[in-house]
């Protein structure tokens, strides 16, 4: 009796098991999912569209890969999406995850720590973002982890001892970031590495280790001698003193050290000495005086100030006229030249351009885009973002708004939409930028939408010619150089006869979700200089020309082919022709059905410029200067090649 009694509630105990634990797994999957792409607050591609939560089925997802047969997920691969925002802590959950891939996008913040609880986690590329911060020591707890991959990112600080610990860890890729300190490993150059008496630390306890990359850091000391195995290509650009290792940084460089600071860079052995000998004990009683008569003078102030305004209280002061005075002046004391040159237009004008506002051409939670016409005859498009006088509270806010809209201003390019001026005022509040409007509609929506027959070959070729020559001049022939933020086939505006005009409309959608910007603070003049210096970073303008040179290589693919840059029943496009790239006799499989009398050569050269605007290694890929020269050399664009091509050039003329 005991026996089948205690057999029954075994059986209970597995059915409630089987029941229940599976369900609530998949809803922990679903709530961590909704979690990742709340964090995200731009996705220009409409990647995670089909992400919802009300269906059950997370299996279904873009990006998304699950087991058979229990449909657990195992895998998020969201490579080259163009995704911005943070990375959520929440993604911890998905705790049958074996692959986690997120490269080439644009997440910001530190890496979380919680992602040390994903056991079955494989493979991390977390590379070619904007993560900042320093590398989770608790990522020593991924016992099954045999590739990280977090290159091309901003992370700072040291790399935890704890890396040696993941001894399942084949391919480790560091390169491109701003990490300080020795490489923890034997660093005795005189020691076996092989030597089974050898006590082996940090990275040396790495056995499996098949490939790692340090390279373009801020790395001191000497290289490891059990990673001396490894090309010393992988350790240039640092501060090492290994005899053996080559095109390391200056002197001066190294001094400075990542964050920009004068002086050793803490951590190191001389920087504790130059504290300690620069902190004696009679200047640290010298400090704690000077506060507190600091402390004393302060509060002096304050009570004189509260006893001048009682004097006044019964002073009668308009509400009306007070607020209106606060608000219309506020307090913003920052490079208040930088649009003296820009012309001020006021909403007045605009509204009556736009027809009071009504002529909608666009819109985003963001800002909306209006269109118009001036009394003196140009067309324009209103940008207006969509703030409000509440957030607008920090000096930081302004001096964005006032930094970017000079930026465009310094524009001028016939591939470009011009910056007309723009509006400030506060009752209403309002901040707007005028372009100059190109009236044809955009190329994707000639490309996916309207009629594509109209776009012969040689149009989209000239089309290609336009972009690539607006981009040279904003990589090459702007200094400091300029990136679009959001170069797409939708950011491409066509004039009547087709002539391409790139916007960049999007780059405002950050403007209410900075990463690291809090709108209650109140930045000083220190802030704003160090807020310009990240802006204006070498590592950060190329960070987002790299990812321009990609997009063009995407736009070059959605020209000759006609498909959108995704689809549900391809995926991406740049993945779907990678495979008629690389085989030059599958190539003409990538042409648009529409498109007539292509010369084989012509599709060559566009063909091989894709593969070089699109190749992996961000380094690798060239610069516009060189792609637009491959482009004006390789394809003939001329009335004359038009008519020596076709029989039905005539009838192509006359379209074009």
């Amino acid at each position: 009796m005991v026996r089948l009694l205690g057999f029954s509630l075994l059986l209970l105990q597995l059915s409630w098991w089987l029941l229940f634990s599976p369900v609530q797994s998949f809803s922990d999957e679903i709530h961590a999912l909704s979690a990742f792409k709340r964090a995200i607050y731009e996705d220009p591609y409409s990647i995670l569209s089909d992400w919802n939560t009300h269906d059950g089925d997370p299996c279904a997802w873009s990006g998304v890969g699950c087991s058979d047969p229990d449909n657990r997920v195992v895998s998020l691969k969201l490579s080259n999406s163009s995704l911005r925002g943070f990375l959520s802590p929440e993604i911890s959950s998905l705790s049958y995850l074996q692959e986690l891939s997120l490269d080439s996008n644009l997440f910001y913040g530190s890496i979380p720590e919680e992602i040390s609880t994903l056991m079955n986690l494989q493979v991390l590329d977390l590379s070619r973002n904007g993560f900042t911060g320093p590398i989770p020591s608790e990522l020593g707890n991924l016992v099954s982890i045999s590739k990280i991959f977090l290159h091309i990112n901003q992370l700072t600080g040291t790399i935890p001892d704890v890396l040696g610990n993941l001894v399942s860890l084949i391919e480790l890729r560091l390169d491109n970031n701003k990490l300080s300190g020795v490489i923890p490993g034997n660093n005795n150059s005189n020691s076996n590495s092989s030597d089974n008496n050898t006590i082996r630390i940090g990275l040396c306890k790495l056995t499996q280790l098949a490939n790692a990359n340090f390279s373009y850091n801020y790395f001191e000391g000497e290289i490891p001698s059990c990673l001396g195995w490894l090309p010393r290509s992988n350790f240039q650009g640092n501060c090492l003193h290994d005899a053996n290792a080559k095109l390391q940084r200056s002197v001066n460089q190294c001094t400075i050290g990542p964050e920009g600071h004068k002086g050793p860079k803490a951590g190191t052995q001389e920087g504790h000495k130059r504290k300690k000998f620069e902190q004696p004990r009679w200047l640290l009683f010298l400090e704690i005086i000077a506060g507190i008569i600091v402390i004393i003078f302060i509060i002096i102030c304050v009570i004189t100030c509260c006893r001048r305004y009682k004097t006044k209280r019964n002073i009668a002061i308009p509400w009306r006229k007070r607020s209106s005075s606060l608000k219309d002046h506020p307090v913003i004391s920052i490079d208040e030249s930088l649009l003296e040159n820009v012309p001020r237009i006021s909403r007045q004008e605009l509204e009556v351009a736009c027809e009071d506002f009504s002529n909608i051409i666009g819109s985003s939670s963001d800002n909306v885009i209006y269109k118009g016409t001036m009394k003196d005859g140009p067309e324009i498009a209103v940008v207006s973002l969509c703030v409000s006088r509440n957030y607008w509270t920090t000096s930081y806010l302004e001096h964005y708004f006032k930094k970017e809209v000079s930026d465009l201003a310094r524009l001028n390019h016939e591939n470009l939409a011009k910056l007309i001026g723009y509006c400030k005022e506060y009752d209403p509040f309002s901040r707007m930028l005028v372009f100059e409007y190109a009236s044809n509609g955009t190329l994707y929506e000639h490309l996916h939408d309207g009629d594509g027959c109209q776009f012969t070959w040689q149009r989209r070729m000239r089309i290609a010619l336009g972009i690539a020559r607006g981009l040279r001049y904003l990589h090459t022939e702007v200094q400091p150089p300029f990136a679009l933020t959001g170069l797409a086939s939708t950011s491409i505006y066509l004039t009547e006869d087709f002539f391409p005009k790139l916007v960049d409309f999007e780059r405002w959608k950050s403007l209410s979700a900075k990463p690291g910007i809090d709108s209650a603070s109140v930045f000083d003049r220190g802030s704003i200089d160090s807020f310009n210096n990240y802006m204006d970073s070498h590592e950060r303008r190329n960070m987002y020309i790299q990812a321009n040179t990609f997009s063009f290589g995407v736009i070059l693919l959605e020209l000759i082919s006609g498909r959108p840059p995704f689809s549900k029943e391809t995926g991406y496009l740049a993945d779907w022709a990678m495979k008629y790239l690389d085989d030059p006799q599958e190539r003409s499989n990538l042409l648009d059905p529409e498109l007539k009398n292509v010369k084989k050569e012509s599709l060559s050269v566009v063909c091989n410029v894709v593969s070089q605007c699109m190749e992996s290694e961000q380094t690798k890929r060239p610069s516009m200067q060189v792609i637009t020269a491959m482009l004006e050399e390789g394809i003939d664009t001329s009335t004359a090649a038009v008519l020596k091509d076709s029989n039905l050039a005539w009838a192509d003329l006359e379209i074009s």
